[in-house]
């Protein structure tokens, strides 16, 4: 019989690997149950417009 032998760095490198990929699904699912929600109509959509923020009067453009 073989024994494996893991040295501490492919231990790190595994324990890595799992919580990227429990971290992965988390944030999928999260994304993804949002958009369940916005669909069915439960949540407002996001809106990610960052201009909605400025006030621009007509008085403060340039005239060219």
């Amino acid at each position: 019989m073989t024994l494996l032998y893991f040295d501490p760095g492919l231990g790190a490198m595994i324990i890595q690997t799992i919580i990227a990929a429990v971290a992965g699904v988390i944030l999928f699912s999260k994304n993804l149950m949002h958009k369940i929600k916005v669909f069915l109509g439960i949540a407002k959509p996001i809106e990610d417009d960052v201009f909605d923020d400025i006030d621009i009067k007509d008085s403060d453009k340039e005239n060219n």
